[in-house]
């Protein structure tokens, strides 16, 4: 089952400053990680463009979700990633095999070097890259991200393996692209405009949520919900939709019909949104 959240360009639009932009962006990655999501896209709010670079949010995003001892190899010094040191931990639980085949921790590395003799060079955040041969159906060009199984430090002893990787992928796409793909699950758009959330309807969209493979969850930006941004009347959403949806959404909804603050700001939806939404029954 896939989860996906959709966040815009415009995130950060009212942060004061570059730091404050980054440490929101971090209480995003945050959300992401603690409710594991799988994929984080996002897509383009220009009419919401604030003061920073076009690609800001992405470049943050994408540097947090980047494991710690990947992140000096596979980043520079760029502009964009001058505050990083504010942005919390994400702290992703690592993935552990059992028995004697699957024994071993598994972690994320980088190929520095392709070998013409069906090896690789893996920078997987020990002490020295180490050389690895590649399984026959894996791709793993340099640059590329791959999962390595340790098994052992001294003396090393590990493998290249095919698993999913723990974390989450960033991606840049446009909003109707994100809600087509196959994986897209029951489409969902976060706004204080939708139906407001009950414990009974909770109960109906994880059967849904279930029975489709996923969800993909879309939230609006500071003062720039989703009615703005894809410039659709308040009154023409809530509720679950037909085709006749201006936006493409199966359901509006409103994870915070109580709400005691005036703004609802967006990683505090993100946290609000996805504890109710990834709830089993």
């Amino acid at each position: 089952m896939t989860t996906s959240v959709l966040v815009p360009s415009s995130l950060a639009r009212e942060a004061e400053d570059r730091r404050e932009a980054t440490r929101k962006l971090g209480y995003v990655a945050r959300a992401a990680a603690v409710f594991r999501v799988d994929r984080l896209t996002v897509y383009p709010d220009p009419d919401g463009a604030g003061k920073w670079e076009d690609g800001f949010v992405e470049t943050v995003l994408r540097y947090a979700a980047t494991p710690p001892h990947l992140r000096k190899e596979m980043w520079d010094k760029r502009d964009e990633l001058e505050y990083v040191g504010v942005l919390p931990p994400l702290r992703v639980r690592s993935q552990t095999g059992s028995g004697s085949e699957g024994s071993g921790s598994l972690r994320q590395g980088i190929v520095t070097e392709v070998g013409a003799d069906g090896r690789v060079r893996v920078n997987c955040g020990m002490q020295h890259p180490i050389s690895l041969p590649v399984p026959d159906g894996l791709d793993a060009g340099e640059g590329e991200r791959v999962t390595v199984r340790v098994s052992s430090r001294r003396p090393v002893r590990a493998k290249l393996v095919d698993v999913p990787q723990s974390g989450f992928d960033v991606v840049a796409a446009d909003l109707d692209a994100a809600l087509s793909r196959d994986d897209a699950g029951h489409t969902i758009a976060s706004s204080r405009y939708g139906e407001p959330v009950t414990s009974t309807r909770l109960g109906q969209l994880a059967e849904r949520r279930d029975a489709e493979g996923g969800m993909t969850v879309a939230f609006g930006a500071p003062e720039r919900g989703l009615p703005s941004i894809l410039d659709v009347a308040p009154d023409a959403v809530g509720g679950d939709q037909t085709d006749d949806d201006p936006a493409g959404f199966d359901l509006w909804l409103n994870t915070v019909p109580n709400q005691g603050s005036e703004v609802v700001r967006t990683e505090e939806a993100l946290f609000a949104s996805l504890a109710c939404l990834t709830l089993t029954e």
